[in-house]
């Protein structure tokens, strides 16, 4: 069984948005993603992936198709394939996300 600590892998950096991986399989991979307030995942799509943002701590704006809606902590959002995405740290506090995404976009099926 492998375990890995959330709170042990998340990094901050002042320069931009951070990404740690804790797993990665062919099939998929989960990220955990730290922003400073102020930063920014700019709005993307994964065509043939699906991506999940858990909220562990902290809260963000995040943009999902055409919606954008602020969310805290224990928030749980789907961005389907194709459909454009992204978060914004608009708040005065750290945001640390877990980021799942299958099929894994690394990785040639």
């Amino acid at each position: 069984m492998t375990v890995k600590s959330i709170r042990d892998a998340v990094r901050f950096s002042s320069e931009k948005m951070t990404k740690a991986n804790l797993f990665e399989t062919d099939r998929m991979f989960c990220d955990v993603y730290g922003l400073d307030p102020g930063q920014e995942q700019k709005v993307h799509a994964h065509d043939g992936a699906d991506k999940v943002y858990v909220v562990i701590e902290g809260s963000g704006t995040f943009t999902i198709g055409s919606e954008e809606r602020r969310l805290g902590p224990e928030a749980v959002v789907l961005a389907a394939s194709g459909v454009p995405h992204g978060v914004r740290n608009t708040a005065e506090t750290r945001l640390m996300l877990l980021v799942f995404m299958a099929p894994n976009p690394n990785v040639r099926h």
